[in-house]
């Protein structure tokens, strides 16, 4: 069984995580779009970077989250010894 103040750092990293995640989800989701038009002006691929995160780049970006939040956390839980099998 882990200390309290083991588990107190455990939560506040699992915390600081989440926050984090949460702040990536809100500027691939709301940020980047709201600066579509000046996005417009640079192609990628050859479309215009913001009809790009419109359409693909966005989703791409929340599934690498999801990845990306997946592994942080399971490295947190292994650090403090409560990962699952």
């Amino acid at each position: 069984m882990a200390s309290p103040a083991q588990m107190e750092e455990y939560w506040r990293k699992t915390r600081n995580l989440l926050v984090t995640t949460l702040v990536l989800w809100f500027v691939f989701g709301f940020v980047i779009h709201a600066f579509a038009k000046v996005l417009n002006q640079i192609t990628f691929l050859g479309f215009p970077l913001g009809f790009y995160m419109a359409a693909q780049g966005s989703l791409i970006a929340f599934v690498l989250i999801i990845f990306w939040y997946a592994h942080r956390q399971n490295r947190i839980d292994q650090e403090f010894g409560v990962a699952e099998d």
